[in-house]
């Protein structure tokens, strides 16, 4: 078993390996797209060991258990050759144990990131996953989003290469379009999007993109400056009288409950109905 100030030199060796590792990442000579993204994964994976190691390093020094101070306490008191001994022991007997046992330098386990970043071998060379369609990262594959594009009722029936050219555009479609099902495509549009940009860049953090583009969205709809979303000049349901509510656009309550009350109120005073409690 190793000592806590024995594990702390480990991990401090560990976190420079990893520094040198990625520094030569990063000088690493990079001919294809394909080149980028691997070294960009592999440092990612170095990146993750240096955050792993750190945290470790912490927990030690932190020292809420008390084992480095008296560990520290025991090497530098009075018997401190008594100590020298007592591991010494703790050696001889776990090689007793472990005749075979081989200790593996930490300098061999960081050269295999160089033969990995230097390796032919497909399993190195095909570090990511990707479908044909998608050219090792170079292109989206929005086949089976069309599709369900297509079937969301009131859709534009356009080509494929004409929907990846306006996919984008949400502003464009009607609220009174966006209901459950549209949620429902919008919803996987977005985990495949947001999948593949972090197999792509997996060194960026789009965690924080999002909460700068969600706080950039709130102070847009607060303001009723938000694209196909603007704010009503009124407030309260009467600002929607005479507001006609196309209803072949939903297929169920739920999505009629997505507009909220306010609207469909509107809906129901443009037809002349009385509405409220």
């Amino acid at each position: 078993m190793e000592t806590v100030i024995e594990q702390q030199r480990r991990y401090h060796e560990e976190r420079e390996r990893i520094v040198d590792t990625m520094v030569k990442e990063a000088l690493h000579k990079k001919n294809s797209h394909r080149d980028v993204i691997n070294s960009e994964h592999r440092t990612k994976m170095l990146l993750d060991r240096y955050t792993d190691a750190t945290e470790n390093l912490k927990d030690l020094y932190d020292d809420k258990d008390s084992l480095r101070k008296d560990e520290i306490r025991n090497l530098s008191g009075p018997n401190e050759f008594k100590e020298f001994y007592n591991r010494l022991g703790v050696i001889r007997e776990f090689h007793r144990l472990h005749p075979s046992e081989v200790s593996v330098p930490m300098s061999l386990e960081f050269e295999e990131y160089t033969k990995m970043r230097e390796s032919t071998n497909e399993d190195f060379v095909n570090l990511v996953d990707f479908k044909d369609e998608e050219g090792y990262g170079k292109y989206l594959d929005l086949h089976e989003h069309y599709d369900k594009y297509l079937n969301l009722k009131g859709a534009d029936k356009v080509d494929y290469i004409t929907y990846v050219g306006v996919f984008d555009r949400f502003y464009e479609i009607s609220k009174e379009r966006k209901g459950l099902e549209y949620r429902k495509y919008l919803e996987g549009l977005l985990e495949y999007l947001y999948e593949f940009l972090t197999r792509i860049k997996p060194l960026t953090d789009f965690n924080l993109i999002l909460k700068t583009a969600q706080k950039e969205f709130q102070i847009q709809w607060q303001a009723g400056q938000f694209p196909g979303w603007p704010k009503d000049k009124h407030a309260g349901a009467l600002a929607h009288t005479g507001a006609h509510l196309d209803l072949s656009a939903f297929n169920t309550w739920e999505e009629l409950a997505t507009l909220g009350l306010d609207r469909l109120k509107s809906g129901l005073m443009a037809l002349g109905l009385k509405c409220g409690g």
